[in-house]
């Protein structure tokens, strides 16, 4: 199959996963069972995601050369929220390649929606995940950014246990995130590489160059 027949057809899958409406957002006291405290997922103004610098600030186009995103790759962009990273890896993947837009913010979908007619971004496709499943089709992405979202996932485990098979072969999946609990919106990078083993990824490289002060940590994980 030609990679433009790909793409048409990965697109019409998506648009058959069946959108879900998010539980609700999970304390951050701790759960039962020894569940970590968690962030609540951000609700508010998306625009706080487009300031100006966040490009240089976080050096997204070392990111996406890290994780190996290019022309013909398909790319999920979890916890999308604005489409901010969305927007930059419909750019590097080209007609040829795919992103899929998740969240589970139906507002956020609603905008980002939005926003793939407005730029004409027809590589862009949207997805309403779940609080404990992303729902991406099977076999459909090379690479995966959780851009400050981990820390939000209510059942991290389950979630990245589902998200899993929507990998390909020598699949990679970045976490941006900074070190700290939930109740400031961090997660230490030790809690994040632990429930990644436990979830069937393993380590593959560690970077802490997205922000200079070294609070936040970019994560590389790959299959076992």
């Amino acid at each position: 199959m030609s990679a433009s027949r790909f793409v048409i057809a990965l697109l019409v899958s998506l648009a058959l996963v069946p959108c879900v409406h998010p539980q609700a957002a999970p304390s951050q006291a701790p759960q039962p069972g020894g569940q970590r405290p968690t962030s609540t997922p951000y609700a508010g103004d998306l625009s706080i995601f487009e300031y100006p610098d966040r490009d240089k600030k976080l050096q997204i186009d070392r990111v996406m050369d890290l994780l190996d995103v290019r022309a013909g790759k398909n790319v999920g962009d979890i916890g999308a929220g604005s489409g901010w990273f969305t927007v930059r890896a419909s750019k590097r993947v080209g007609p040829t390649g795919a992103v899929l837009a998740e969240d589970i913010n139906p507002l956020a979908i609603e905008a980002i929606g939005k926003r793939i007619a407005k730029e004409n971004l027809g590589n862009v496709r949207t997805v309403l995940g779940r609080p404990n499943d992303p729902m991406l089709p099977s076999g459909s992405v090379d690479a995966v950014l959780l851009l400050k979202v981990y820390h939000e996932i209510a059942h991290p485990v389950e979630f990245m246990q589902k998200l899993r098979p929507a990998l390909r072969e020598g699949g990679r999946v970045g976490i941006i995130d900074k070190n700290g609990n939930g109740a400031n919106h961090g997660v230490d990078h030790e809690v994040v590489e632990k429930e990644m083993g436990e979830a069937g990824f393993r380590l593959s490289a560690t970077y802490d160059f997205t922000k200079a002060d070294g609070q936040d940590y970019f994560l590389i994980f790959v299959v076992k």
